[in-house]
């Protein structure tokens, strides 16, 4: 999608479940959110992952002149306010590590937690940035390609480091420019004592931007930060380690997560706003010693095991009910969930699709009875209201 922010146009991937917690994904100066290609799909399992170009990169918009880190993070704000995020978890490679270090210090109340990756304090020395940064804007970003490679990726002639080395080589060299600025002047005093989210930090054995020292001192003033090291891999392991990469993510952001609601509430609670509220009532007021057992049984493990997991959304869910309901001809339970389609958001277009469906792969007869039912039961929705 592309989000118009004060002054530039933003383009971001947003994926996850809509009712998940919210990640930010801040992709490497040179890079775009594709970097975060490989951890993307299995974040986006529990998570709304939310992967922006930054500005200058990828397909955001250039803005002329220098940046600073405090105007990348007011953009990492701006971005969530667009989305209607007032918190989110942020994770943060390279320079996407550094403005969440930022953001975290300037706005501590938007950041959930931090995971950096060859994130530090500073990035030294001034000088050797104003080169780049002189270099780029005479020659673009091609004048950096065969000294920068080998310190972002241990195997520069792979086709993950030639994909990375094609990220830098289209990157606007004014956008480039501008974050190098950015890392420039940042200092640690613009940050350090005052990021207290919770911390995990990565860092490849042999990086050279970020080495093991730096990400030490940075995990040293941050309470409680824990700090990962990529044995073999340089500053951008995405690629090179994705599997670790991913599976050390998905240790942070699981050891943040809230205790487990009780089932039965969670359930009950998940009934009602799918089946409705009249409908939860009237059942409930129905049970008897016989049946009180059974209730309780689906409640927990169907409605608050089953329905609240942030795998699938809850149209994603009642699609798939539906589909099931109507393909093994449990009528009734397909009828009750044509009516919580007021609920879930399905539509009587798409519920037309998923019976073609159930026609082609289950058979014609169920799927007409099916049609017939839903037909009923939408008219008698309609003539209710």
């Amino acid at each position: 999608m592309f989000i118009q922010i004060a002054d530039h146009l933003v383009h971001c991937v947003v994926e996850g479940p809509q009712d998940a917690p919210p990640l930010v994904l801040l992709h490497s100066i040179g890079t775009t959110q594709h970097v975060w290609d490989p951890q993307a799909p299995a974040l986006a399992r529990c998570f709304r992952v939310i992967r922006p170009d930054m500005r200058g990169h990828g397909l955001t918009g250039v803005t002329p002149g220098d940046h600073t880190m405090q105007g990348l993070a007011r953009d990492v704000v701006a971005l969530l306010d667009a989305l209607g995020i007032t918190r989110a978890h942020v994770a943060g490679l390279s320079i996407g590590g550094r403005i969440a270090l930022q953001l975290a210090a300037d706005f501590p109340e938007r950041v959930a937690s931090l995971l950096l990756i060859g994130a530090a304090l500073e990035y030294p020395d001034p000088a050797t940035w104003q080169a780049r940064i002189d270099a780029v804007r005479a020659e673009g970003t091609q004048v950096l390609a065969d000294a920068v490679m080998p310190r972002w990726v241990s195997q520069p002639d792979a086709p993950s480091g030639l994909g990375l080395r094609t990220m830098l080589l289209r990157t606007d060299a004014e956008g480039y420019a501008g974050a190098a600025a950015a890392l420039r002047d940042a200092r640690a005093a613009g940050v350090e004592g005052r990021v207290r989210a919770p911390t995990t930090l990565l860092v490849g054995e042999l990086d050279p931007a970020s080495p093991i020292a730096a990400a030490e001192a940075l995990r040293d003033g941050i309470p409680g930060a824990g700090l990962v090291v990529l044995p073999g891999m340089r500053h951008i392991p995405n690629y090179e380690a994705a599997e670790t990469v991913t599976a050390a993510m998905l240790a942070h952001l699981g050891a943040l997560a809230a205790p487990a609601p009780d089932p039965l509430e969670a359930g009950l609670a998940v009934r009602r706003a799918v089946l409705g509220e009249a409908h939860v009532a009237r059942a409930s007021a129905a049970v008897t010693a016989l049946d009180a057992p059974f209730q309780d049984y689906i409640t927990r493990n169907v409605w608050g095991q089953i329905w609240t997991r942030p795998g699938l959304s809850r149209h994603a869910r009642s699609l798939l009910t539906l589909a099931m309901m109507a393909a093994l001809g449990r009528h009734e339970e397909f009828v009750l969930h044509v009516k919580a389609t007021r609920q879930t958001g399905v539509t009587p277009e798409e519920l037309a699709e998923l019976l073609l469906q159930v026609g082609a792969y289950a058979g014609v007869p169920v799927a007409n009875h099916a049609l017939k039912l839903a037909k009923e039961t939408l008219r008698a929705m309609e003539e209710a209201t």
